[in-house]
């Protein structure tokens, strides 16, 4: 594990910035955790909702700088078969993760990561020929799915999810490309899992694909592994793209991968455990409900493709990641990342001047989303907005979509607030979109009309055509308050 603090050149000369860590597994990832102070050891929780409710209580305590919690010693299991929990909430170790500074976090993130992403060159994942992972290995009826100790997350969950925070590793069956896809699992039995993905999804995609040609879908899943393969399978990358390919470039080196003995699919050498096994055409069973990231129980229990493990792999001392969902916020780092793959898509779109994106935590997925621009010409915030509901990062499950102008720190939501309800006229500046694409897991949808939602754009910009007339804003200017601030310093501070 290094620890390295880039130079930059200044005009004294080269300084060092913040320190920019790597890492090789969870392992290492963990003690970085501990090293930043972020890292809480409980020993002694029970399975059955104690973790869950643990989890959400930090969770919503600390938003954006809450710590990543490590059970041992979990009623019924022996010590060392742990639950790493909360590790999508924390943002300094999410930047750790994508090879940032750890005190970034915010606005800035999400700007510097839009920069970022446009500078992507695929680094394909190596194959090894052992690693960790296979320490022990399983098969036939010696597969026991419980001997980890899986939570069950929240009171009304049907059951115990094992995969929360997973990364489900399937193939294209027609043109061959590999797919990292971070879905619900929940355990069924020794040897079988409940598979949910989501509509459009493209596990899901896939998995149909495989189906329509009446065969059975290989499935790998990892249950603990690099939290970056976490972060890079939630992201919305384009159609083909393998997130092994964007991972490698990210840590600035392959990701090393075994094949699967049974799939053939390659798996994260690293990783604390996976499976191995395939999903048949036809086969469902009855899963869930689960509580999830939009704070409802919105899916209840349905019939869900069933995967028959014929594989099981794990470290000596595994370590289980997971995330339970809930009352938001619920996945701080999602909001973050997908806003910046709005942003850089909507500047890919041809939209000018674009000062800021942001997906608020309160608002699941891409429900509340505010873009701050400079406005340019007429009709230049109604086609911001619609550009955000039809772009990467922006398109499922959105719901209100505010423009505003590049005096409102899109972040803020006090300042996005007083912009609407001050700047625009619900009767000219809402438009609203029907039919678009939303999911099973709405909760306001009806059953009869899940998959589709309508959107609105909120224009929250000075009217353009008389943006030069409007109101000036009562305030300070910046160097009254530099002058102010320097004669008072010593009451007011810096």
């Amino acid at each position: 594990m290094d620890n390295i603090a880039p130079k930059v050149e200044t005009a004294e000369g080269p300084r060092l910035v913040s320190r920019v860590y790597r890492y090789k597994d969870l392992r290492e990832w963990l003690e970085i955790a501990q090293r930043l102070q972020l890292l809480k050891r409980l020993d002694g929780a029970d399975w059955d909702l104690e973790i869950g409710a643990i989890t959400e209580i930090e969770r919503r305590r600390r938003l954006e700088n809450s710590s990543i919690l490590l059970f041992d010693q979990i009623r019924g299991y022996p010590p060392g078969y742990r639950v790493a929990a909360n590790c999508d909430n924390s943002m300094p170790l999410v930047a750790v993760s994508l090879g940032m500074s750890p005190s970034m976090k915010g606005l800035e993130f999400v700007r510097v990561w839009k920069d970022r992403m446009k500078q992507f060159v695929p680094l394909p994942p190596r194959l090894v020929s052992s690693g960790p992972v296979l320490e022990n290995v399983l098969n036939g009826r010696d597969i026991d799915l419980f001997k980890f100790p899986t939570p069950r997350w929240n009171e009304r969950d049907g059951g115990r999810y094992i995969g929360t925070d997973c990364v489900v590793v399937t193939r294209d069956p027609e043109q061959g490309w590999i797919n990292l896809g971070t879905y619900r699992v929940m355990i069924h039995g020794k040897d079988r899992l409940g598979l949910y993905i989501s509509p459009g999804k493209d596990g899901r995609i896939q998995m149909e694909k495989s189906f329509a040609r009446n065969e059975p879908f290989p499935v790998a899943i990892c249950f603990g592994q690099d939290p970056l393969l976490i972060y890079i399978a939630s992201f919305h990358l384009p159609w083909g793209t393998s997130e092994y390919d964007y991972a490698g470039w990210v840590k600035g080196e392959p990701i090393d991968i075994i094949k699967g003995p049974v799939t053939g699919l390659p798996i994260p050498a690293s990783a604390e455990i996976a499976i191995e096994g395939f999903v048949h055409p036809g086969e469902m069973q009855e899963e869930g409900p689960f509580g999830e990231f939009t704070g409802y129980y919105a899916s209840d229990k349905r019939p869900a493709p069933v995967v028959r493990v014929e594989s099981l792999m794990y470290r000596n001392e595994p370590i289980i990641t997971g995330t339970p969902m809930g009352r938001p916020p619920s996945v701080v780092f999602y909001d973050l990342i997908s806003a910046a793959t709005l942003w850089e898509a909507m500047e890919a779109a041809g939209i000018p001047d674009i000062k800021g994106v942001y997906i608020h935590h309160m608002a699941p997925t891409s429900m509340f989303t505010a873009v701050s621009i400079t406005q340019r010409y007429p009709g230049h915030a109604r086609q911001a907005g619609l550009a955000a509901i039809a772009c990467r990062g922006g398109a499922y499950m959105g719901r209100y979509y505010v423009v505003v102008d590049e005096d409102i720190d899109p972040s803020n939501i006090e300042e996005v607030i007083w912009a609407v309800s001050t700047r625009s006229d619900p009767a000219e500046d809402i438009e609203i979109l029907r039919r678009c694409w939303s999911g099973p897991l709405d909760p306001v949808i009806p059953k009869a009309r899940k998959g589709f939602n309508s959107r609105a754009i909120i224009d929250a910009c000075r009217p353009y055509e008389w943006r030069n007339e409007f109101p000036p804003v009562v305030e300070s200017s910046p160097e009254i308050k530099r002058r102010v601030l320097e004669k008072w310093k010593d009451i007011l501070g810096d």
